[in-house]
């Protein structure tokens, strides 16, 4: 069983799965080398990005967050002054230190993206090849970026679950959960919320002092990226010469605090939403929520109804907001994907809508089959979005669709708590759906930027 901490993860944009994950498949592989008793005869390594991590992988960053990885970098807590130092040392001397030993990698040929070789289990491969000083290659693994900053072993990847309903292995906690019916039926019999149950399981982990720490960390962080979007102006990098618009849009609404059209409410939730996925798109500190692309649709949602008119946030609050969310994304991770090169954006946009819709429903004081009922209502009207990045970067469409889960989530929410939370459609059999429409979803719009806008739109 997954922790709620583990959807929620600090790490640096664009992407989850093209840099949180390849930065942490570059460290892994460096420990492996010495658990395997290779790396102190280890002269050269190499990586090669496969499927979805090579089609888009210099628009989001992919090389970049490998090499750095391979570093020593953490996505958590990395300095991303020192990196960039690091990287300009890198690049002039085509080898790095590390542990006490010189190691030969030349950027411009040791990283590989491979458009011909399909990847396998999954679109998001990376290979890691260490040689010694004869040039042969002493080992090799290949490893899998899932989502979300997660990231699979071949062999990980290649076992099969042997319980599709509960999942098994892991600590032991009191309320395992393997479907949003199985979390339903616990909350009916325990007369607990879905936060109450999340929360009972992670005390099962650490203590829920510890647990509470690090939920306002990450929305201190999640708050700290709208502030800085709120405040940044000028053009994103990358070669679409896009313009960030979050800064504009803020010195509008606050030089009208008084304006009472209702349609001021989009304005405020675009506007922290954007301010969130215009940073990520530049690189900066984020949150996984569940993912990088899709980043800026809780925050807004915690920034809008979760903080005073000062914007202090109601911690309290918010750990019930994340509690709820997070149980909602385990759900997905576990029955389907939240990666976008499986799913499409509706494994991305479509989950954090759908998460941040039962978190908000919570807050408002709904039972938990309306939470459930507004997790449903959020991915619903998500199905079938494609991911197609223009020029194979996280900003056309990324950055408005963020701004428009937002508005959804809110709304679904609003609309679950006019009901009873006994639709026709149940969390779990929407999940199934995405999952499937997932797998039915041609290639070409699943992050490879080979199909729709990204085809479409003529960069300029």
């Amino acid at each position: 069983m997954l922790s709620v901490l583990d959807i929620f993860r600090i790490g640096i944009g664009p992407s989850s799965s093209h840099t949180v994950g390849p930065m942490r498949i570059a460290q892994r592989f460096w420990n492996r080398l010495e658990t395997q008793g290779h790396r102190n005869k280890t002269h050269r390594i190499r990586m090669i990005f496969r499927g979805s991590l090579a089609f888009t992988g210099v628009g989001h960053g992919t090389p970049r967050a490998g090499a750095l990885g391979l570093l020593g970098f953490k996505p958590e807590t990395i300095d991303l002054d020192a990196a960039e130092a690091a990287l300009r040392g890198l690049h002039a001397n085509k080898r790095f230190t590390r542990d006490g030993l010189t190691i030969q990698f030349d950027p411009d040929t040791d990283i590989v993206l491979d458009y011909e070789q399909t990847a396998e289990l999954h679109p998001n491969e990376m290979e890691m090849q260490a040689f010694d000083a004869a040039g042969q290659q002493l080992y090799a693994r290949t490893y899998y970026s899932t989502g979300g900053g997660f990231t699979a072993s071949h062999r990980q990847l290649s076992k099969p679950a042997k319980n599709d309903r509960v999942t098994t292995g892991g600590p032991t906690v009191p309320f395992r959960f393997g479907s949003a019916a199985d979390l339903l039926a616990i909350c009916d019999a325990n007369n607990l919320s879905i936060a109450e149950v999340v929360f009972a399981n992670e005390d099962a982990r650490r203590p829920r002092e510890k647990t509470c720490d690090r939920l306002d960390r990450v929305t201190n962080v999640m708050l700290a990226g709208i502030e800085r979007g709120l405040k940044t102006r000028g053009t994103l990098p990358g070669g679409l010469k896009v313009s960030r618009r979050a800064s504009d849009i803020w010195a509008k609404l606050i030089a009208a605090p008084g304006a009472n059209e209702k349609e001021t409410l989009f304005d405020w939730l675009n506007v922290y939403a954007m301010a969130v996925n215009e940073e990520n798109a530049a690189g900066g500190q984020v949150v996984t929520a569940p993912t990088n692309g899709a980043a800026g649709i809780i925050p807004a949602i915690i920034r809008h109804y979760c903080c005073d008119e000062n914007g202090t946030p109601e911690y309290q609050k918010i750990r019930t907001f994340l509690a709820t969310a997070g149980g909602v994304g385990l759900l997905y991770k576990q029955r389907a994907s939240i990666s976008g090169a499986e799913m499409g954006c509706q494994g991305e946009v479509g989950v954090a809508c759908s998460m941040a819709a039962a978190g908000l429903a919570a807050v408002w004081g709904a039972t938990p089959r309306q939470a459930a009922c507004a997790a449903e209502i959020g991915m619903e009207h998500n199905l079938g979005l494609t991911c197609d990045p223009v020029g194979g970067l996280v900003q056309i469409p990324c950055i408005e669709r963020n701004a428009i889960g937002a508005v959804k989530a809110a709304n679904a929410a609003r609309l679950a708590m006019h009901g009873t939370g006994h639709g026709k459609v149940s969390l779990d059999q929407v999940i199934e759906t995405m999952r499937q429409t997932g797998l039915d979803m041609s290639s070409k719009y699943k992050e490879t930027s080979q199909g729709g806008l990204a085809v479409n739109v003529i960069e300029c």
